[in-house]
């Protein structure tokens, strides 16, 4: 068998900035969580996001350094394409980074790009009428 892909891990710098980030886009984190060093939620259909910070990190592996490029993104499908524009002007106005504003991509589905509190890309998408 197998292993089963299980769990999203993102190491943050601070805490409380980047589940802000998150609960913005509709994950449900408690407030206490914004003082833990480890916090994950359950996401509908089983799949686990988790942060750790850089502190708990370094004491499970002292010699850890942060990645050199942007290697990962996570993605967030909205409802529709207006969604997508609303929600990115939502969170570049809270003063997160748009990096890609929206636009109609040519595999048919509207598209952004913001960067949450530690750099991380995270897209919006809907998919695109075809009338």
């Amino acid at each position: 068998m197998a292993p089963a892909f299980d769990l999203v891990g993102l190491v943050v710098t601070d805490m409380a900035a980047s589940l802000s980030f998150y609960r913005r886009l509709g994950l449900d984190i408690p407030a206490s969580a914004d003082t833990e060093p480890h916090v994950e939620v359950t996401l509908p259909g089983g799949l686990r996001l988790a942060w750790d910070t850089v502190d708990t990190i370094r004491s499970l592996d002292p010699g850890w350094t942060p990645g050199g490029g942007q290697g990962m993104s996570l993605a967030f499908r909205c409802d529709d394409p207006e969604e997508v524009d609303r929600v990115y002007e939502d969170l570049v106005k809270a003063g997160y980074e748009g990096h890609l504003p929206p636009w109609d991509a040519f595999w048919g589905q509207r598209y952004a790009v913001v960067h949450d509190p530690d750099g991380n890309g995270v897209d919006l998408f809907a998919t695109l009428p075809t009338d």
